[in-house]
Formats: C-alpha cells, structure tokens, sequence
C-alpha cells in the first residue's frame, strides 16, 4: 500500500523524501557538501524515474562527479 501511495504523491510532486536532515543512510558517512549536493541530484532522479534506488546511487555518483569538475565549489564550502 504505502509503494501506490507514494506513486500518487511522487505523481502530483507533492513529495520529496529527502531533504538536508533526511537523506538516505548510505550517504552518512560522505562529507555534508556531497551528501546536500547528493540529496538535490536524487530528489531529481527521483521524480523522472520513481525508483528509489536508482535515485539513491545517480544522486551520490553524479554529485561525487560534480565536485570533481568544479572543485573551486568544494574551496568555498570548506570555507565557510
């Protein structure tokens, strides 16, 4: 039951399972600028595709992409 609801809500885009304090275990040991960039990205993928999982790893690997080829965005992080 809770998968249909969630295709409903996911549908009307009136949810977004992730956020900043919310993210998925798998990115609690990854430094909080990739984990927020991560959530972002995943919450994305999430609602093209509905698949969880696939949401959960694109969002980790593209943001581990991201701060690869624009490391300058790390610097500035770090420096706050």
């Amino acid at each position: 039951m809770f998968e249909s609801l969630f295709a409903v809500w996911l549908e009307k885009g009136e949810i977004i399972p992730w956020s900043k304090g919310d993210y998925p275990s798998s990115y609690k040991n990854q430094p909080k600028y990739l984990r927020e960039k991560a959530v972002e990205i995943a919450n994305e993928v999430l609602k093209e595709s509905g698949d969880k999982g696939i949401a959960i790893a694109t969002g980790l690997k593209k943001a581990r992409e991201y701060f690869k080829h624009h490391p300058e965005e790390t610097k500035k992080i770090a420096g706050k």
